[in-house]
Order: structure tokens, then sequence, then C-alpha cells
């Protein structure tokens, strides 16, 4: 491996997690990807997170929801870390 984007090449056909802006985590499979991180998931599961403040405790409640995505394009610049799989050897 010499260059980052290295590690991108070696996963492609596995499942990677992606952190984005916005509180938002994709993984799925890697199917392609360019200079700019733009990349194609398939089989993706979407994590957003959001944080409320309960009007009457004044508590912060963290809510989650999940979506399952068939095939999904993201855009590099939305992301902010791209995880490969674990490779135990």
């Amino acid at each position: 491996m010499e260059e980052p984007l290295d590690l991108m090449r070696l996963s492609i056909d596995e499942r990677v997690y992606v952190k984005c802006r916005g509180e938002r985590e994709l993984r799925g499979k890697l199917h392609a990807y360019d200079q700019h991180l733009n990349m194609i998931l398939g089989n993706v599961e979407e994590t957003v997170t959001s944080t409320e403040i309960d009007e009457e405790t004044d508590e912060e409640i963290i809510k989650q929801a999940t979506r399952e995505v068939g095939m999904l394009f993201v855009r590099g610049d939305i992301v902010v870390l791209v995880s490969p799989p674990l490779r135990t050897t």
C-alpha cells in the first residue's frame, strides 16, 4: 500500500463503514469509488442519530432511525471517515 486510496481499492466488494456529516452512518458493500470519495454502496444500512431536548425535564433525548437501501450513491464531500472491513491474518 502506497497511497490512502489503495485501502479503498482493497475494500471493493467488501462491507465498509462510512461516517458522514450530519450524524449519519452507512454500512454497505463498496461497489465503486473515485478520487473525490464519491461511492456506490450496495445493501446499505443507514443510521441517522438526532438529539432533542425534552421540554418538561430539559433532558437530552438521543434518537436513532435506521433504514435499508438496496443501492446508494454517496457524494464524497459528506464523507468524514471510511473504515475498511476488519481483516484478521
